[in-house]
């Protein structure tokens, strides 16, 4: 952790921060309910989809018993709450999706 940045240096950054919106997705008591597997694909497809169409910026599906992925959407709050409400996993109760308003700074990827 660096000492070296400045209180100038947070400020500028800070007034470059844009508007995303953070999807949480937990994995539910009925995970594997029969059909599971299927819709979970779909849910998959769904998701590849919208990142392919810019509408996901950053898909991070999670390894974990509860916590099933994140997702950095481009659309305003209400809009990324109906898009997810709409997931295929999310209708059939394999999943809770909580969608969060969250800022983000221009030019920031993850590594490859």
């Amino acid at each position: 952790m660096s000492s070296d940045v400045t209180d100038d240096q947070i400020q500028a950054l800070a007034a470059t921060a844009k508007p995303f919106s953070l999807v949480q997705l937990r994995w539910s008591s009925d995970r594997y309910q029969d059909g599971a597997g299927a819709i979970e694909l779909e849910h998959q497809r769904r998701m590849v989809s919208l990142r392919a169409e810019g509408v996901i910026a950053i898909l991070c599906p999670v390894i974990s018993d509860t916590f099933a992925g994140v997702a950095i959407m481009t659309e305003p709050l209400e809009r990324a709450r109906q898009i997810m409400a709409a997931d295929p996993c999310v209708q059939a109760g394999i999943m809770t999706c909580e969608v969060l308003p969250c800022l983000g700074f221009p030019g920031d990827t993850l590594p490859e």
